[in-house]
């Protein structure tokens, strides 16, 4: 049995948590839930499942430092920085090249370093059955999570026949990749039981993932063997340069997921929450009695059903209602709850304008 490796996407800009997540601090090396990083979570939860020396992170070059520090139990070699930012394909083929260097028959999970979890012991149940179901079959394992509501936030996976029971988790074949739905499609996905969120996890093994690039992404295989000659060689940063800037920017999901059709999904069961917005820290934080959710120094007077984030200084609301107001980097952020997702629009302007770039 070769190894098993787990390699972490650590290269969002989180904007939709701005301006406490900017680009030099983005949301992954936040403390957005508990008392640490969003990516030092990430790699504990994998303690007794995978060693920190089988761990890599692939990160955005200028974020490499601090992602280090970050997580020291990590090796620093282990953690690397693309030069330029190509979506989630190029970041999972530079993962097999390091994987493969090591190890060309070996499994790994891809994992994000964004994301909150609970019910560990079910978690890592779910990677250790796929990753048993890996090594024994040719097939591109996902994790989709069981929804508690019709969510219009999350893409979607359409479940079909069992494939295998392993670790106590369910596994079937998945039928179908789905956008972010309408509200009333969600409602449908929901009741119909046979729809899972799509959580942008992945296991399989270097082979199986070499071989789905060649079928169905030629460009991400040819990357693929070309950094991993630069990783065998200790000179994967400089690979990364010489290839990246030439690349076009694709999805996993685009690139392979909807294209296989040798893909398993994984019943996820584990407490799950991409963190996407400001609105999503409700679930994780205390309400008050009118629905406030305060973090930091924050006062209200006839103020309801708030998001109000202050850590460096006071910041009072009175008789606001269904708002989220944000005062962190030196910048205050007012908005109503349902534009949470238009906060990007703004660092576009922001951009544009060309004279903000020191609080983005």
């Amino acid at each position: 049995m070769s190894g098993r490796y787990a390699v972490i996407m650590a290269g969002g800009k989180g904007e939709r948590f701005w301006p406490l997540s900017t680009s030099k601090h983005p949301k992954q090396l936040l403390a957005l839930v508990g008392d640490k990083t969003l990516i030092a979570q990430a790699v504990e939860r994998l303690d007794g499942l995978i060693p920190p020396e089988n761990v890599f992170v692939v990160t955005n070059a200028d974020l490499v430092e601090a992602t280090r520090a970050a997580v020291p139990v990590i090796p620093p070699e282990n953690i690397v920085g693309e030069p330029i930012g190509r979506d989630t394909a190029a970041a999972v083929a530079c993962g097999g090249a390091l994987v493969g260097a090591r190890d060309p028959k070996a499994v790994f999970a891809v994992l994000t370093a964004d994301q909150v979890m609970g019910d560990l012991d079910v978690f890592k149940a779910t990677l250790r059955g796929g990753m048993n179901l890996a090594e024994k079959n040719e097939i591109l394992v996902t994790i989709g999570i069981t929804p508690t509501f019709p969510s219009t936030g999350f893409g979607y996976i359409e479940s079909g026949a069992d494939f295998a029971k392993a670790e106590g988790v369910q596994f079937k074949k998945a039928v179908r990749f789905v956008e972010k739905p309408e509200l009333k499609r969600a409602q449908e996905y929901l009741a119909g039981g046979k729809f899972f969120w799509n959580a942008g996890m992945f296991i399989w093994s270097v082979p199986t993932l070499s071989s789905a690039f060649a079928a169905h992404c030629p460009e991400m295989k040819k990357l693929m063997d070309t950094l991993t000659g630069y990783a065998a060689r200790g000179a994967i940063s400089q690979g990364l340069e010489k290839t990246y800037p030439a690349l076009g920017k694709i999805s996993v999901d685009y690139a392979l997921m909807e294209k296989a059709d040798n893909i398993v999904m994984a019943c996820g069961t584990f407490a799950w929450d991409d963190v996407g917005s400001w609105p999503a820290l409700e679930s994780h934080f205390a309400q008050d009695a009118a629905g406030n959710t305060l973090i930091g120094d924050c006062q209200q007077i006839d103020a309801k059903n708030n998001i109000i984030y202050s850590k460096d200084r006071l910041t009072a609301v009175i008789g606001a209602e269904n708002l989220i107001v944000v005062q962190a980097e030196g910048v205050t952020l007012v908005c109503p709850r349902e534009k949470a997702q238009e906060i990007k629009k703004m660092l576009s302007r922001l951009r544009e304008q060309g004279s903000y770039d020191r609080l983005l």
